[in-house]
């Protein structure tokens, strides 16, 4: 088993479908999830992280948003650490006005 997790910008966007990717609820969904934003929060919540802006999200060929790498956490599953890193990214951008 892999001992890291890939996480693209789309499994957090607002403005993505299930079926185009997005892999936390509605209500957890960001609008704009930036890299850096996803970087930032799994470092703050204790991951290992490493940004991959030259990598595509396969579903999103022609879009170029790349990914971020993160440290596989032990017995922890992909959508929780998912829906950590929302909950981690909407309290950095505290009252900065967006959702």
């Amino acid at each position: 088993m892999p001992d890291h997790l890939y996480v693209y910008p789309t499994y957090l966007e607002r403005t993505a479908s299930r079926q185009g990717g997005r892999r936390v609820p509605a209500p957890l969904a960001l609008e704009n999830a930036t890299r850096e934003e996803i970087e930032a929060a799994a470092r703050r919540l204790g991951f290992t992280a490493t940004d991959e802006p030259a990598k595509q999200y396969p579903r999103s060929a022609f879009e170029s948003a790349g990914r971020v790498k993160i440290q596989k956490p032990p017995s922890t599953p992909k959508t929780r650490l998912l829906r950590a890193l929302a909950e981690e990214i909407r309290r950095g951008r505290g009252s900065a006005g967006k959702p």
